[in-house]
């Protein structure tokens, strides 16, 4: 039993910090019709928060759409 319990916490430990160590290079990018407009600063993203950014979808107002797009 305990050592089922030592395995499955070693693991999610491991998940953990592959998620921790995975960083990219990531800006938002503003297009008009298809065009970039502009591209913001770009930083670096790393874990939950760069998981957050990858799966926000492209939001669209009017002809100006936001693409957050990393490297």
């Amino acid at each position: 039993m305990y050592l089922f319990l030592f395995i499955l916490l070693s693991a999610g430990l491991t998940s953990c910090e592959a998620l921790l160590d995975d960083c990219k290079i990531c800006r938002l990018n503003v297009y008009e019709n298809g065009n970039l407009i502009n591209s913001m600063q770009e930083a670096e993203y790393c874990g939950a928060e760069l998981v957050t950014i990858q799966n926000t979808p492209p939001q669209t107002d009017g002809a100006i759409t936001y693409i957050w797009e990393c490297n």
